[in-house]
């Protein structure tokens, strides 16, 4: 039996690269009556019929997945943001780090379109940029007219499956294509009536960029804590997850509690109120949301 990794799925068919060759591979029926559903990313094991062709016969156990991407096995997530065009979103970029902080999977996070912003933008990015990197992550600001960027970035990418995930129209694609001119990957312009980009990815698929693999994702707006319940979310905020410890009360979900350690935090601004906001926000869309049957 041979082993591989699925690196593309499409129409059906899951591309599968072994030490052999790539195979076009479709999976076993007992995985549609186990509602299994083989993922790019996933190691398997496979049976080939011919030169090019075979069938999945097992899926070895995953580190971790993603739904949406759907993707198994990942070592970080490159959350793309755009600096303008559209909008610099914090509340949708904490969205996205919540979502990989539940899969304790590595984020780093990418700020694109530096050179289209005003001095004004480009002041309030970096005050972001310094928050978030206070609270530990890595934060890159690109921009096209400096091109040096690529050099810094893609270390990064060495040896580690990553993701690449943010809304449409933040530029994906285009710093994709940047890292590796000969990907080719479509790109489309700015929606100026919805501030969106259109969804060119239509498909998951590993490629690879500086000695590891990078999937381009297809692009969303939003993102929903289906999966995640309220003692839960602090430990998503590293910043709260830091502090919750000192809290007096077991239990405390940092928000209308006595003589919790993380709203003194947010009082002497080692929190920063903004992030705080955002999880009572995350918080209460929680706590009441419609229960699942």
């Amino acid at each position: 039996m041979a082993v591989g990794r699925i690196i593309k799925a499409l129409s059906g068919f899951y591309y599968v690269q072994s030490n052999e060759g790539i195979y076009a591979c479709k999976g076993r029926g007992l995985f549609r009556n186990k509602k299994i559903s083989p993922l790019v990313g996933d190691y398997v094991e496979f049976e080939i019929r011919n030169e090019d062709e075979g069938y999945i016969m097992k899926i070895k156990d995953r580190s971790n997945e993603l739904i949406r991407p759907p993707i198994a096995n990942i070592d970080q997530v490159c959350i793309v943001n755009a600096a303008t065009s559209p909008d610099f979103n914090p509340l949708l970029l904490d969205r996205f780090l919540v979502l990989v902080e539940s899969k304790h999977i590595q984020p780093l996070i990418f700020i694109t379109k530096m050179d289209l912003t005003t001095p004004q933008e480009t002041a309030k990015i970096q005050e972001y940029q310094a928050a978030y990197q206070h609270i530990g992550y890595e934060v890159k600001l690109l921009s096209s007219k400096e091109p040096e960027w690529i050099s810094e970035v893609i270390p990064y990418f060495k040896d580690k499956v990553s993701v690449f995930a943010g809304q449409s129209g933040v530029g994906k694609s285009t710093l994709l294509n940047t890292l590796d001119p000969n990907l080719f990957i479509e790109t489309a312009e700015i929606s100026k009536s919805l501030g969106r980009g259109k969804h060119t990815t239509r498909h998951v698929e590993l490629l690879t960029i500086g000695e590891g693999f990078v999937a381009d994702t297809p692009g969303f707006s939003a993102l929903e804590f289906s999966d995640l319940e309220s003692e839960d979310l602090g430990v998503c905020f590293p910043e709260i997850r830091l502090h919750m410890s000192d809290c007096k009360f077991r239990g405390c979900l940092h928000d209308k509690e006595p003589k919790c350690a993380v709203k003194a935090a947010v009082d002497d601004g080692t929190i920063a109120e903004f992030r705080y906001n955002h999880y009572l926000r995350f918080l209460e869309e929680i706590k009441t949301r419609k229960p699942r049957y």
